[in-house]
């Protein structure tokens, strides 16, 4: 077992037998539920590398100060602001404070946000990831140490902690699908950063919706719009609209970038939905109010930030410690408006 020089952890031992973190707790408290034969393994190991309790996550737990850290990307994303809701009316109906601390979508600032939320004696971390995040060893670290952490929205694929997502590829299958029932043939998607999960399952159910209609997937419609800016996201519908063949329709990652979609096709002297549709990702306040409206897919901010509340507070107030790390997955709602109205 490796652990570059730092004292062992119950998650160590968890890795080396393929057992949880719970059961490894539960072996080493000589519970009845866990069999003979595991807790003898648990137990061996644990003697063999000198386990000692994590004194900071005992303290995390014995000495708690009932406040959560939450990290975002930006606080003004109407998406963020909303989860935040969630979780401070969680949080404030079970005792517990709230600091929140944006990265800007800066991987440095997440980095030395949680080093600084740690410090105010946070009991644990709620995260959703920066756009530069490609790395996660300063979560992993946390993690090792103890740390109780619920990921959101943007997770964290390698670390098996609680997360809480909404179910991205479906919702966009079903987007994609509403596209092509309104008579859509050739639809374009901006797509988000490459690297988040959300990104990856927006695109996969974007080609789903495709391949179930028999339309075939053309990598030229698909651009990366990563920074999600209304300036970009121009840029990027420019260039779809230069193709010998344009699109009919242009699927977005977000609807920021879904409203400089629509901007760049009446530049272009086109219209909203006659010419091209116009689907977003999202459902933010200003979908129903700006004109077209924009058809989007709904996903529950408010929701997400109560659920991720809840798991971690079940998490670092259970008997233990230790719980079987969930992943709870939302359900989206397409809100169909005029930008897909043909």
């Amino acid at each position: 077992m490796d652990t570059k020089g730092r004292p062992i952890t119950i998650k160590d031992i968890a890795r080396e037998l393929d057992i949880s973190p719970s059961t490894v707790s539960r072996a080493l408290k000589g519970y009845d539920t866990i069999s003979e034969k595991t807790r003898k393994a648990v137990q061996e190991l644990a003697d063999k590398y000198d386990y000692q309790p994590n004194s900071i996550a005992l303290s995390l737990r014995q000495q708690r100060s009932n406040t959560i850290g939450v990290i975002i990307p930006e606080i003004v994303h109407f998406f963020f602001s909303t989860v935040i809701s969630g979780i401070e009316d969680v949080a404030y109906q079970a005792g517990y404070n709230v600091i929140i601390s944006q990265t800007n979508e800066s991987v440095e600032r997440e980095i030395s946000d949680a080093k600084a939320l740690l410090r105010s004696r946070v009991d644990g971390l709620l995260i959703s990831l920066s756009r530069e995040t490609h790395n996660y060893d300063h979560f992993k670290e946390l993690y090792d140490r103890g740390v109780p952490m619920v990921f959101f929205d943007r997770i964290c694929p390698e670390i098996e902690t609680d997360r809480v997502v909404v179910d991205d590829r479906n919702g966009s299958k079903e987007g994609v699908q509403h596209l092509i029932d309104v008579g859509c043939k050739r639809i374009a998607h901006l797509m988000g950063p490459p690297d988040l999960m959300i990104t990856e399952n927006r695109l996969g159910g974007y080609k789903d919706a495709l391949e179930n209609n028999g339309i075939q997937y053309d990598p030229s419609l698909v651009v990366v719009c990563d920074d999600g800016t209304v300036d970009q996201a121009i840029e990027c519908t420019k260039s779809l609209l230069d193709l010998p063949e344009r699109p009919d329709a242009i699927f977005a990652n977000n609807d920021v970038s879904a409203m400089g979609a629509v901007k760049a096709i009446y530049e272009a002297g086109l219209s909203v939905p006659e010419d091209v549709a116009v689907l977003g990702f999202s459902d933010w306040q200003f979908a129903s109010l700006v004109r077209p409206s924009l058809t989007s897919i709904h996903q529950p901010g408010y929701e997400i930030g109560q659920t991720a509340a809840r798991l971690f507070i079940e998490q670092i107030e259970g008997a233990d410690g230790f719980a079987e790390p969930k992943t709870e997955v939302l359900k989206t709602e397409l809100v169909v408006r005029e930008s897909t109205q043909r």
